[in-house]
């Protein structure tokens, strides 16, 4: 599979978090929609308010499966708009959603629902969880362990916060200064809430320095982990420069060694991916603008096959050569 396909055209969905569950891939999009909200550097224009599930047992020849809507803004108790990147994970019989969504002070902060089913429906907890705020939460299980992976910088609100505690005023760093980082916190047994702290998920370069803000393969949002070959892939959007990229480690809390771009600029503002392997192979989901006419907040997902080489180095796939 050397060229990506759309994996829905019937509808817009973006920022796709894929697992294997019940030996099928299962998709966990965010649902784009025509809001007439005008765009602005703090993404009021992706204006989601639900989520589908999808799910395939063949990712390069099967049909999708939409199973409709999982989850509403109107179902959670202390919503205010806006449900952005979620993601899934299963524990002991039960699959917990976790999803950022901003409260009725327009914050955002991260709630969790609960199924039985990979497929949902989800059941909102009352609150949101303890301490949680930013956005794009991904969920990684290491050795029996669960870890949440959060954060974004303009319209996720990470620049408004510095050890976890909210700040007076946002503060954007300097272009000379160290780059804001994504998050990482162990979660409790009953995967409700934080077991810890949240720490920073640190992205040095060859020398072991944190990259800069004005680096323009720093963190952005779109924080995702992987293990390959007992290495630990922390990948992640570099937002306004529009790439892919990821650093390397060898536990879950880093810090990650930067190595280079896995995707270069697609159409559409964003970009936003996830990595998983199935069935020998390993896949890139992510999505672009291409459908909707460039339209930033109208986007689909898609996914191509994932390679490394024998150094257990991505390659860097091109964004927009790759047209399907």
């Amino acid at each position: 599979m050397k060229k990506s396909k759309y994996l829905f055209p019937e509808d817009y969905m973006a920022d796709p978090s894929v697992h294997v569950f019940e030996d099928k891939i299962y998709i966990y999009p965010s649902h784009d929609r025509e809001s007439g909200i005008e765009e602005n550097d703090n993404g009021d224009h992706f204006d989601m308010n639900d989520y589908h599930v999808f799910s395939m047992d063949d990712v390069e020849g099967g049909e999708i499966k939409d199973h409709g809507v999982v989850l509403s803004v109107k179902d959670i108790p202390w919503a205010g708009r806006q449900l952005w990147d979620c993601d899934v994970a299963f524990k002991d019989g039960k699959y917990y959603m976790y999803f950022p969504l901003k409260d009725q002070n327009d914050i955002f902060r991260i709630g969790v629902a609960v199924s039985d089913k990979p497929y949902g429906p989800f059941i909102p907890e009352k609150h949101p969880m303890m301490g949680s705020y930013s956005i794009d939460p991904c969920i990684f299980e290491d050795k029996g362990k669960y870890y949440m992976y959060f954060g974004g910088i303009w319209g996720g609100q990470l620049q408004r916060y510095r050890d976890n505690k909210a700040l007076e005023s946002a503060v954007i760093p300097e272009n000379n200064e160290p780059a804001i980082h994504s998050k990482v916190a162990l979660l409790s047994d009953d995967m409700l809430e934080f077991a810890e702290a949240p720490k920073d998920v640190v992205i040095i370069d060859e020398n072991g320095k944190p990259l800069l803000h004005g680096d323009k393969h720093r963190f952005f949002e779109a924080s995702w982990m992987h293990r390959y070959n007992d290495t630990y892939y922390f990948s992640y959007s570099t937002g306004d420069t529009h790439l892919i990229c990821y650093a390397t480690g060898d536990n879950p809390y880093g810090p990650f060694t930067f190595q280079g771009e896995i995707l270069t600029p697609v159409v559409g503002w964003t970009t936003h991916h996830s990595i998983v392997e199935f069935k020998g192979k390993w896949y890139l989901f992510f999505h672009d603008s291409v459908p909707s006419g460039g339209k930033t907040w109208l986007r689909s997902m898609k996914v191509i096959e994932l390679e490394y080489d024998q150094e257990g180095k991505i390659k860097t796939i091109e964004g927009l050569e790759d047209q399907s």
